[in-house]
């Protein structure tokens, strides 16, 4: 099973980005690894409201001018440098 999935949502305000981590102890150290993307404007962690999904995600708020396709593949490989196995 992967270590993470990410998702791109769209809602009214802005462009987010879920990232759903396996393991939620990383949260918080995943968040602080993703901050200084460029990009992204913040990164809150909330609860996850949906079945079949860990407990908590990290949503990832992204700048209006910032092609979120971009930016997702951005956080996919920094989060699969953090999660790789020798």
């Amino acid at each position: 099973m992967l270590p993470f999935r990410t998702e791109i949502r769209n809602s009214p305000k802005c462009q987010t980005l879920k990232v759903y981590i396996n393991d939620t102890s990383c949260d918080q150290e995943c968040k602080d690894l993703l901050n200084n993307i460029s990009g992204i404007e913040s990164i809150e962690i909330q609860k996850s409201i949906s079945r079949d999904r860990v407990e908590e995600n990290l949503t990832i708020y992204i700048h209006d001018d910032a092609d979120v396709n971009r930016v997702q593949k951005l956080v996919e490989n920094k989060l699969d440098e953090h999660f790789a196995f020798d």
